[in-house]
């Protein structure tokens, strides 16, 4: 493909490892006597001429060069911190070490050889300031646009500016929503009253009344925003503020249905009639491939899961001080369920401590003093199981506690994996499926990625994926457009990324939202008692603007709803989607999720305080985004006429909350990929008339969603543009907008230079707004272009420097 990108993208993000850069440092526990030394390469008694400036206890990370897995497990052994990068290249492997300086002297003279040096603390000083100067930016706007209206009493300019003002319907009702910045919002908390007609030619007040409230989020003033419902479509509204300015604007409808439907006669759909676990979604997608090979085969993606399966474990005794954890060593379902362990009263005095084993059942008789009392504490009881049935178990006292507390005698307790689902269900590592549907499955194809349940509990999104699948297999044969569809796209379609948490969230705890791995240690709610709350939060794994990056919306603790891993990608059902993401060819995707009905795209994390958020979409490629979800939107309200509102559409970080190593911010900074994701419905798991519904109206808007990804391959209309030209406040100077005809990036010059894609980019004039407005000495003469995200050129024009056919136009101030 040779779409245009307006930017490369995006700038190297800082590594995981900044808080260390920041001054904390790192033991090592190594030295030439006793280090591994790497045969594969020999000792250096040179340092690339960076490696000889760090400081001895400042932390960086720094590049080892290796020759192969043996010499890379030599470097585990010394107990290095390694920021999980592992590049297998043709000369060896390259990690990423974060040490000191005098490490790398100590690992040198072990054998070890040094790269560059990827990160300093300067860095993480910068990052700082980088930090303050966005905060600061976010301010100075708010800052400059009360100043602008401060001098409003000798202009045009109003304190209050309305955003948005969009009419429609949901279900049976009408509704206005209305979002408008005010000069005051940064520090005063005043509503803003809206004005509405009562329809064309009506005056303004005709229609009643609304309030809209302020919309501040990490203390930063965004917006004010509502929505009420209204008796009639208003045609314009007005906003009075609190000072007495005005502003007005035209009512604009939100998702209006055409009259085509894009369903042809006879299209077939509505083939969900249950909720499915993971192993019966796989089943379903394994059968379609069977019945439509031509047109679609299965993929098993790269990465297996940890598994549906656990160590058997109990917790006996009830204070903490006293209670003893015991895992199994086997799996549950290897054995460790037939475990079993009692803690007995031996019924006699001063008898001592003592442990028996017979096959798979351990007694303990506890130790009791001259009068018969038992003695026994927690660490003596944990000890005495290791030291006699260490084959069978690991004991430990209760999260760290220093198991001074004697125990109570308990019958005889049998480990549990806690795990209910059918022997049908796998518990091993599990495979995860992929669908893939085109009549060319070659990467030829622009590629387009759907994909489900990340968070186990949700229920309804892995069905969207389903009823998608079938009505393109279904439909090939007899109806043309989605014969086009698959004729032309690549089609991947997962249905469960995230089987062991799935299964588990059908079986066992319905509430669950992550996978099953144990990251927790006995200290920390590892035990049998924590089970619950073990996991990754797969929509945090990933690796861009991530809670490693400093970023906001994901926790570091393994029982934390939004637990990030120990590191990103470390999860395997992570590394699949990033495989996924890494076709070449793919160009959109959608990932599903409930509950909200919300539908958003990046950026969709922010670091605090602040609300520093992830680079924005260029003007160009938020209108694109903007314009793909109206279409979207529109045919999920196509199904029984429900609307996901203007309030709950746009960047995730502006409609909902951040949500740090997210994965539309990894497809689209990392690959350029335009990602969506659906929020499905009201509740994870609703009552199925309500599910079936959902999934019937979010299949028309992810089937919606190629239809998009078909046109914009197809595109070679060619933008065209306009510069509209305004009389300033000051004295000399004009005001400029640009325009065009769909969304496209604009380039300029004030200079008289011709423009180039190294030329200023028109921008944003702010969040969920327009275009900038530029001020300029009348008299200037512009130069600019136009280009789509496709790659079209306005007029054909040729930005290398030679092209002469560029718009241009001298601004000077209207007159009257």
């Amino acid at each position: 493909m040779s779409e245009f990108r307006t930017r490369s993208r995006w700038r190297r993000r800082l590594p995981a490892s900044a808080a260390l850069a920041a001054g904390t440092a790192v033991l090592l526990m190594v030295s030439p006597a006793v280090a591994v030394v790497p045969q594969a390469a020999a000792p250096t008694t040179e340092t690339p001429s960076d490696l000889g400036r760090l400081a001895d206890e400042a932390v960086n990370v720094v590049e080892v060069l290796l020759a192969d897995n043996a010499e890379l497990d030599a470097l585990v052994a010394t107990g290095v911190d390694l920021d999980h990068h592992v590049d297998h290249t043709e000369d060896g492997i390259v990690v990423h070490a974060v040490v000191t300086g005098n490490e790398v002297a100590t690992l040198t003279q072990a054998g070890f050889t040094f790269g560059e040096v990827l990160h300093t603390p300067a860095d993480a000083e910068a990052r700082i300031d980088e930090r303050e100067a966005t905060i600061a930016a976010h301010l100075a706007e708010n800052q400059e646009f009360a100043a602008a209206a401060t001098f409003s009493a000798q202009s045009t300019i109003s304190d209050v500016k309305i955003i948005r003002a969009d009419y429609y319907t949901s279900g049976t009702s009408q509704v206005l929503s209305v979002e408008a910045k005010w000069a005051q919002g940064q520090t005063a908390t005043n509503a803003l009253t809206v004005e509405r007609d009562s329809g064309p030619g009506t005056e303004i007040g005709s229609g009643g009344t609304q309030n809209i409230t302020r919309f501040v989020d990490a203390g930063v003033y965004m917006y004010h925003r509502g929505a009420a419902n209204v008796t009639s479509r208003p045609d314009y509204v007005r906003i009075t503020s609190p000072t007495g300015d005005v502003a007005v604007a035209k009512v604009n409808e939100w998702l209006p249905i055409p009259d085509t439907n894009p369903e042809g006669p006879g299209y077939q759909k509505d083939f969900v009639g249950s909720y499915l676990t993971p192993t019966e979604l796989y089943d379903r997608i394994k059968a379609l491939a069977a019945q439509y090979p031509k047109i679609s085969e299965i993929v098993e993606l790269p990465y297996k899961t940890n598994g549906y399966r656990r160590k058997a474990q109990a917790v006996l005794g009830t204070a903490n001080a006293s209670r003893v954890g015991v895992d199994s060593l086997a799996w549950g379902h290897e054995g460790g369920n037939d475990v079993s362990v009692e803690l007995a009263n031996p019924g006699a005095a001063n008898s001592p401590l003592s442990v028996t084993v017979t096959g798979t059942q351990v007694r303990v008789s506890l130790a009791t003093n001259a009068s018969g009392t038992v003695t026994s504490t927690a660490a003596q009881v944990v000890a005495a199981l290791n030291g006699q049935a260490g084959s069978l178990l690991k004991a430990y006292t209760y999260r760290g506690s220093t198991g001074t507390g004697v125990v109570a005698p308990a019958a005889r307790t049998a480990l549990s994996d806690g795990l209910s689902a059918p022997a049908s269900v796998s518990r091993d590592p599990h495979p995860v499926y992929a669908i893939r549907i085109g009549k060319h499955r070659d990467g030829s194809k622009l590629g387009v990625l759907a994909y489900a349940q990340e968070h186990a509990r949700e229920w309804v999104p892995p069905l969207v994926t389903i009823e998608t699948a079938e009505r393109l297999l279904r439909n090939y044969a007899h109806d043309g457009r989605t014969k086009q569809l698959v004729d032309n796209l690549d089609i991947w379609i997962a249905p469960s990324i995230n089987p062991d948490g799935g299964h588990y969230s059908f079986y066992d705890f319905n509430s669950q939202r992550k996978n099953m791995t144990n990251h927790c240690t006995p200290e920390s709610s590892g035990d049998f008692l924590g089970r619950t709350s073990w996991g990754v939060d797969n929509n945090r794994n990933y690796t861009e603007y991530s809670l490693f990056d400093g970023y906001s919306g994901a926790s570091s603790s393994c029982t934390s709803g939004t637990y990030a891993g120990p590191s990103e990608l470390s999860e395997p059902e992570n590394k699949n989607v990033d495989w996924l993401a890494s076709r070449g060819n793919i160009k959109f995707s959608m990932n599903l999720h409930s509950s909200g009905n919300y539908f958003m795209w990046s950026p969709g994390a922010y670091a605090t305080p602040g609300r520093i958020s992830a680079p924005r979409p260029t003007l160009a490629e938020e209108s694109l985004f903007w314009g793909a979800s109206s279409r979207i939107l529109t045919a999920i309200k196509r199904h029984r006429n429900l609307a996901v509102t203007p309030a709950r559409t746009g960047p995730i970080a502006d409609v909902l909350y951040s949500a740090a190593g997210n994965s539309g911010d990894m497809l689209w900074y990392k690959y350029g990929i335009y990602a969506w994701n659906f929020e499905v419905g009201t509740s994870f798991q609703p009552p199925w008339a309500s599910a079936h519904e959902e999934t019937m109206e979010f299949s028309n808007g992810l089937v919606e969603m190629l239809r998009v990804a078909r046109d914009f391959d197809t595109d070679h209309q060619r933008p065209t543009s306009s510069l509209s030209v305004t009389a300033s406040a000051t004295a000399g100077m004009v005001d400029l907008k640009f325009e065009t005809d769909e969304p496209a990036a604009v380039f300029y010059t004030l200079d008289g230079a011709k423009p180039t894609y190294e030329s200023a980019l028109y921008g944003s004039a702010g969040i969920r707004e327009g275009g900038e407005t530029l001020t300029v000495p009348a008299g200037t003469t512009v130069h600019w272009f136009s280009v789509d995200a496709r790659g079209n050129v306005e007029k054909n024009y040729k930005p290398d420097g030679n092209g002469k056919n560029f718009n241009k136009q001298t601004v000077v101030a209207p007159i009257g």
